[in-house]
């Protein structure tokens, strides 16, 4: 059974998720909506009694490797790509602004 959405359900889920639509947009995004809930009318028609619940798309595993804190000592060329650095340490530009003026 299709349900018929109409324009004033649409207004109020805009509204729900904070949109505007002017007219034209409200009558395409009605036409949409009732096309949307159309297909998730026909994918309830499916038989899926015996369709197992997927946990992904795909049946590859991801391969972890452990989680070991390495010394890799290389601070000093680290530094030396740096464009900027002082007392060991990479010097970058401030961004948060203090003035107390907002800009």
């Amino acid at each position: 059974m299709a349900s018929k959405i109409d324009e004033q359900q649409v207004k109020h889920v805009a509204s729900l998720a904070k949109l505007q639509f002017d007219d034209d947009q409200l009558g395409k995004f009605t036409t949409q909506l009732e096309s949307i809930i159309d297909l998730f009318e026909t994918i309830d028609k499916v038989d899926t009694t015996d369709v197992k619940p997927m946990t992904s798309a795909t049946d590859q595993v991801n391969a972890m490797r452990e989680d070991i804190a390495v010394n890799s000592n290389q601070r000093e060329a680290l530094l030396n790509n740096a464009p900027d650095t002082e007392e060991g340490y990479i010097k970058v530009p401030a961004i948060i602004d203090e003035s107390g003026d907002g800009e």
